[in-house]
């Protein structure tokens, strides 16, 4: 259904109980303040089962996005993502966080355990994303090296790339609003992700600097139909592939454990 009633989006907005799910659904990260519209999703979906890598590279690696599920078994790397687990390891190390900013690149180091007892909140969509810092990316080979040797990357690789691979941890409300670089992969470990993607030559409208909270809130219901984008919410054991110069954003709707692997 295309149709948008401002109302109900309004109501998938408010916070979700907490009511028939364990305490441990989410890792420990919590799931009081997540966003609960998943809206639609027009991204196609195979399994392990329904695509080879032949037939990967010839429908999608270089033409359109794609979810595949269960294409990994990452339950082991899962369980070392939990919040006492990382905590107990990571703790006093040092991470260095971004602005949420499409042409902004201001970084902050803090320790591991502070990002997450006083920055790791809800987003409101009136912040602004030079005022949202980010944890996803930067330091990651060396603090968080040991880590990504039990991740299990997808087996369909492009010709002549190598994988370079991106952790990130952010609250409900967070992420990134439309940028573009190469092709990559984004794994959901826990919480749960909603993507918006462009075509390269379709560039999307929208503010540098205002959320993609901001926009799905106040530019999307606008959209024309044609010119709406690809979308869909991905989940754990779900992996979105995009291809090289797509226009993307996403949304966080959980306090979300991801990581990204990018085909340089």
């Amino acid at each position: 259904m295309d149709c948008f009633d401002p109302f109900i989006f309004f109501l998938l907005l408010i916070r979700l109980q907490a009511s028939g799910q364990a305490p441990g659904d989410n890792g420990g990260w919590g799931l009081e303040s997540s966003l609960s519209d998943e809206g639609r999703c027009n991204v196609d979906i195979r399994d392990v089962n329904s695509i080879t890598h032949a037939e990967f590279i010839h429908e999608y690696a270089y033409t359109k996005p794609v979810i595949l599920r269960d294409i990994t078994d990452n339950a082991k790397f899962r369980l070392l993502c939990t919040k006492t687990n990382l905590l107990r390891e990571y703790s006093d190390k040092r991470v260095r966080l971004s602005t949420a900013n499409t042409h902004s690149y201001r970084k902050v180091d803090v320790q591991f355990k502070d990002f997450v007892k006083f920055l790791l909140n809800p987003q409101s969509e009136d912040t602004l994303g030079s005022d949202t810092l980010y944890f996803f990316g930067d330091n990651n080979f060396t603090e968080w090296h040991s880590l990504f040797e039990k991740y299990k990357a997808p087996p369909y690789h492009l010709p002549y790339t190598s994988p370079a691979y991106s952790f990130g941890i952010a609250g409900p409300g967070t992420g990134v609003p439309f940028h573009w670089h190469g092709p990559g992969y984004s794994e959901v470990i826990y919480g749960r992700k909603r993507w918006f993607l462009y075509p390269p030559d379709e560039a999307p409208e929208f503010h540098p600097n205002h959320t993609t909270l901001s926009w799905v809130t106040h530019s999307y219901p606008n959209l024309e139909l044609w010119n709406r984008p690809l979308e869909c919410t991905i989940r754990p054991g779900e992996v979105l592939y995009f291809p090289d110069r797509w226009w993307h954003a996403t949304l966080n709707l959980d306090t979300s454990v991801f990581i990204s692997t990018f085909l340089g």
